[in-house]
């Protein structure tokens, strides 16, 4: 029972994470670099943003909060691939070929 809880939050938070990514991925493409951003690369004014002219300061607010919970749901997975592993190693197997009369 206790396997299938495992494997379920692991498959849980890899969906998690790929949402988290696009989010990202989305999040960084929106923002103004140098170079106008997205906008820039289409056809549109480099130096105007869709979002209003403050938004700069926020989408890099929240690009390093959405990074920071990527990065620690990452580490989370980590032990808990960890953890299930190493129980999974230790459990004593089951003798199902065995000779035992």
């Amino acid at each position: 029972m206790v396997l299938l809880a495992v494997s379920f939050l692991v498959h849980l938070m890899t969906g998690i994470l790929i949402f988290l990514g696009v989010l990202l991925i989305g999040i960084i493409l929106i923002q103004r670099g140098k170079g106008g951003g997205l906008a820039g690369a289409f056809g549109g004014v480099g130096g105007s943003s869709p979002f209003g002219a403050k938004a700069g300061d926020d989408f890099t607010k929240y690009t390093l909060i959405l990074a920071l919970i990527w990065v620690l749901v990452i580490m989370g997975q980590v032990k808990l691939v960890q953890w299930d592993t190493r129980r999974t190693l230790e459990a004593p197997t089951s003798s199902f070929g065995s000779d035992s009369e």
